[in-house]
């Protein structure tokens, strides 16, 4: 009996009808023969994703943080929450942020580096960018940054965890309808050409733009010659991704399925008139999004400024008394500390929905999305504002050779860039000879058993 080949697709394969067209899902007949052949595995080819999410200001650790360790630990109160996903996640204990605690730690959180000193911001290249360059080569958006404020926030709350490898935080976006459109609105002939209009705007600027500096080049000191040659390089930055944007222009968006899911159709934004926002609808927008941005291979990137630093945090159908900044000055007050543990389940409950969203997309290989995405979260501080015991947790990514721990407890003052170091190095990344203050990947989560 001969053997019978199935086609091998390409993995932007288009399915054309009348005048449109529309992008497949990742189907097993775009995966490398490699991975099929023989009956192999198809892990190898399945791309990884990595996400990142920040709870600013902090959890009460005293509900969250486990009291026993190891595989079978006894969930704590506020972790129950999560009780059905028990098996996918670790919790990392003695976590930390040398530049963290106070209302500083979301500068340092994705960077490592002392970001802000007083008034003067120096901040470096941020875990997801890292990440972003070598994952974000095939993607149409290499990285997406969330917030539930839109902006940077520079100099005041951080709307943003990522910054670029010159150091300027990359702006975030907080609404659901402008994201869905982004991400998979298809545009009509006129918009298209509006934009390639803007295209070719965009590079005369450049053009002219270097070859003022070029000229200028000339007539400069030694020290400003450096100062231009990395103006040359940002330049050189915006240059690529115009090509990137260009190039995507003429491939169309993937066609999603939005039964069961939230109305993307108008604007949701915590700006809207009191009383029409409701958190808990926007939390499930968000997480929806960023679902559908991963499976349909939109983006392999994600930052999500959960919660900003000191600034909101509740919302009036949470049914608590304060905002969550003042809860966190608890004075040890049992009604305060009740409170910001009720303000963590809600959170926590919001993720539980992220969760499920990610274990309902099956993969070619029988795993789920969640199997390929490693999703971490912390925060600048940990109970009382301190450098240490922050709330970390590690999710998913078994598929990348994750072996989940239940409760962790790593030695005291354990960087949390070892967290990071260790996402990176799960799904493929080489972060450079060395990474932020990391001494190397979690050894206890990447090994067999």
């Amino acid at each position: 009996m001969s053997k019978i080949h199935a086609p091998q697709l390409g993995r932007r394969t288009l399915l054309r009808g009348t005048g449109g067209a529309m992008a497949l899902p990742l189907l097993e007949a775009m995966l490398p023969k490699r991975a099929t052949a023989g009956g192999e595995s198809l892990e190898p080819a399945l791309p990884k994703r990595i996400g990142i999410f920040y709870f600013g200001t902090g959890m009460n650790m005293r509900q969250l943080e486990p009291v026993d360790e190891g595989r079978d630990y006894t969930l704590s109160p506020t972790l129950k929450v999560l009780a059905k996903h028990k098996d996918d996640f670790t919790v990392l204990s003695g976590t930390y942020l040398e530049h963290g605690g106070g209302h500083q730690g979301d500068y340092t959180f994705s960077t490592g580096v002392k970001a802000k000193d007083g008034s003067s911001i120096n901040n470096s290249v941020s875990m997801d960018q890292i990440a972003a360059e070598q994952l974000g080569r095939q993607t149409r958006f290499p990285s997406l940054q969330l917030c539930v404020q839109r902006g940077t926030g520079f100099g005041g709350n951080l709307r943003t965890l990522s910054w670029n490898r010159d150091g300027v935080p990359l702006a975030s976006e907080n609404d659901p309808h402008v994201l869905f459109n982004r991400l998979f609105k298809v545009d009509g002939p006129e918009e298209t050409e509006l934009r390639k209009k803007g295209f070719r705007q965009r590079r005369s600027i450049l053009d002219l733009v270097m070859e003022d500096a070029k000229q200028m080049e000339r007539t400069v000191g030694q020290r400003d010659r450096v100062k231009l040659d990395e103006y040359f390089s940002s330049v050189r930055e915006v240059e690529k991704q115009l090509e990137r944007d260009i190039d995507w222009n003429v491939k169309p968006k993937p066609n999603v399925d939005t039964s069961g899911l939230s109305d993307f159709s108008e604007s949701f934004t915590v700006n809207m008139p009191a009383g029409q926002f409701v958190y808990e609808k926007y939390a499930r927008m968000m997480y929806d999004l960023i679902a559908l941005a991963y499976e349909t291979d939109s983006s392999r990137v994600i930052s999500y400024v959960v919660r900003q630093e000191s600034s909101g945090g509740t919302f009036p159908e949470f049914g608590v008394s304060k905002g969550f900044h003042e809860l966190t000055h608890h004075g040890n007050d049992p009604k305060n500390l009740a409170e910001l543990a009720k303000v963590d389940r809600i959170y926590l409950s919001h993720w539980n929905y992220f969760i499920d969203r990610l274990k309902s997309f099956g993969q070619p290989d029988g795993s789920s999305l969640l199997d390929h995405t490693l999703l971490g979260f912390s925060s600048g501080m940990g109970i009382g504002h301190s450098k240490d015991r922050l709330p970390t947790c590690l999710f998913g990514g078994k598929a990348a050779g994750v072996a989940h721990q239940g409760h962790l407890r790593l030695p005291e003052q354990t960087p949390l860039s070892r967290v990071w170091h260790t996402m990176l190095d799960r799904a493929g990344v080489d972060p450079g000879d060395t990474f932020q203050d990391s001494t190397g990947v979690i050894e206890e989560l990447v090994k067999a058993g």
